[in-house]
């Protein structure tokens, strides 16, 4: 037993000390992921710590308190998803129907074939806007009786795990499809407008993953929400950014991205919202995400029942507040932050001049 605790003790180390590294490659990246797994095994290689070792030894104090640092710094990234945390957006006060925009956001899984799931729930909570990831033509054919009641449409169905649609009964305007970083990866950018007769502009992303199968590195998907970023970053527009950013809401890129936009995350305080991997409880995290500018306060956010999709979908319910909001703080970027957003745009060739800036 006492080799296991002195392995799985040098394993958490590791897995803890590669992703201070900035290295792109998926296997360090993925490491940003299971923090609050890695927390929880932490903890049990402590217990079993002090069940096992010796502690006349020093080398057992420098063991366990290398595992304790791990486990605070684990925590460190997780905590502001739970409700120990100050909420960083506040509770909406009234739900006007005419301020309220709600979306949901699904990740459908190109091959599964339960579309009628989506289609109960979209029925059932009636959001104004659905976003739809790896939708093919199929999905599409599915979704078409959506139209009745949610007839403004963006449709960009591939067969290559990155088609999305959008479905809403809101009026679209300046509505774009482009591909920012990669020429068969998109992204759908527009403007709401709210049955107050407000405008929202409106960012829906998908940027692919580090990962064995897709790319090696994080590059792609990093540089794709650096720009997206920056180009928000000086508007006082109203703002909606969602989709799934393959991302989880704690690692370094996402916060960098909160950083440079000064869009909030309503689940800070919240909740993690884990909606990857529905088939598997123990490995779960945050890939679904809605951010927002100050401009609004939020009524609901919820994880939605499975729909046959590796991941659930997400429904978010914000209210048009900007006198509310104006109290209302997230992360802050310093010059570290711009030269790190700098580095992996221009790794990319690509510039916030590329990103659609829909009513500006």
């Amino acid at each position: 037993m006492l080799p296991a605790v002195i392995l799985a003790s040098l394993l958490v180390a590791l897995a803890t000390a590669l992703p201070l590294s900035r290295n792109p490659h998926w296997l360090i990246r993925g490491l940003d992921f299971p923090r609050f797994q890695l927390a929880v095994l932490a903890a049990l290689v402590l217990l079993a710590q002090w069940l096992l070792l010796d502690y006349s030894h020093a080398w057992a104090w420098g063991l366990s308190a290398a595992v304790l640092v791990c486990l605070c710094w684990q925590l460190s990234w997780i905590l502001p998803y739970t409700r120990l945390w100050r909420k960083e957006v506040r509770a909406a006060s009234s739900a006007d129907a005419d301020r309220c925009l709600s979306i949901l956001t699904a990740n459908v899984l190109t091959p599964n074939r339960q579309a009628h799931k989506l289609v109960a729930l979209v029925e059932q909570h009636q959001p104004d806007i659905l976003v739809t990831l790896e939708s093919d033509q199929w999905w599409e054919d599915q979704l078409a009786c959506l139209e009745l009641t949610m007839p403004h449409t963006i449709k960009c169905p591939l067969d290559n795990l990155y088609g999305m649609h959008v479905y809403s009964r809101l009026p679209l305007d300046e509505t774009y499809i482009d591909f920012l970083v990669e020429d068969d990866v998109p992204s759908m950018h527009t403007r709401v407008r709210l049955r107050s007769g407000d405008w929202v502009r409106a960012h829906f992303l998908h940027p692919a993953p580090p990962s064995p199968t897709e790319n090696p590195e994080s590059a792609e998907r990093d540089a794709e929400l650096v720009v997206v970023a920056r180009s928000i970053a000086d508007s006082d527009q109203p703002l909606i950014v969602t989709g799934d950013l393959n991302d989880v809401a704690w690692s370094r890129t996402t916060r960098l991205f909160r950083k440079i936009s000064g869009l909030l995350d309503p689940r800070v305080g919240r909740g993690m919202f884990n909606t990857f991997h529905a088939r598997y409880p123990l490995l779960r995290w945050p890939l679904d995400h809605l951010f927002h500018s100050q401009h609004f306060t939020v009524a609901n956010i919820r994880r939605m029942p499975a729909i046959g999709s590796d991941h659930f979908p997400l429904y978010s319910r914000l209210v048009f507040s900007p006198l509310k909001g104006r109290a209302q703080n997230g992360l802050e970027s310093d010059a570290t932050d711009q030269a790190l957003a700098d580095a992996l745009k221009d790794g990319q060739a690509v510039s916030r001049a590329d990103v659609p800036t829909p009513g500006e």
